[in-house]
């Protein structure tokens, strides 16, 4: 499967919301991302990191991040991305166990949850790595091609790890480069 997305890593950053290389775009997911996280130096960990681009994000924003992803070519293209940054690092892992610490201040994940074969272990793993007052950013979808996870099912698995599970619709145009005719979506759980 590593192999799938290894042959993917090098036009990942294409798609607007992937490179976030459009001013108008980055700037969207600025937006977001801040109006969920805590103050900097905050830990996030960045699970299914792919290229890094929200990971470099936040670290330019002085956030400290671990970027985590199974495929070594994205990891590679994220060391790249991330070059002169010192609170920004990736390893490859398995997002649904990441070989990461506890204490965490966010668990950040974007289009995974609904690929893993166990998204219930997955998220108990995730609340593991969280410090007590942590939180879960899960970015989620149900695509035009019939994959994804739906909105209902995706709090259903939050609430039975967190004591509050929020959610939030992503259908600004900004945050994808364009106008999408799938349903997309932010989780935001605490523990």
């Amino acid at each position: 499967m590593s192999e799938n997305w290894d042959a993917e890593a090098a036009t990942f950053d294409d798609e607007p919301d992937h490179g976030l290389r459009d001013d108008d775009t980055r700037a969207a997911w600025r937006e977001l991302l801040l109006r969920h996280l805590p103050r900097p130096p905050a830990r996030v960990a960045d699970l299914g990191c792919g290229t890094g681009s929200l990971s470099v994000l936040l670290a330019d924003e002085g956030f400290v991040v671990d970027g985590v992803d199974f495929s070594a070519a994205m990891v590679e293209r994220a060391i790249v991305k991330a070059a002169g940054r010192g609170e920004v690092s990736f390893m490859v892992g398995d997002a649904a166990d990441p070989p990461l610490p506890d204490g965490y201040d966010v668990v950040l994940c974007r289009h995974v949850l609904w690929a893993l074969p166990d998204p219930a272990a997955a998220l108990g793993r995730w609340v593991e790595l969280l410090a007590p007052d942590g939180t879960l950013l899960l970015i989620e979808g149900v695509w035009h091609t019939g994959t994804g996870m739906s909105p209902e099912r995706t709090l259903e698995l939050v609430s039975g790890v967190a004591a509050e599970a929020e959610l939030h619709p992503l259908d600004d145009p900004a945050l994808w480069g364009d106008e999408v005719s799938d349903l997309r979506y932010l989780v935001v759980g605490r523990p």
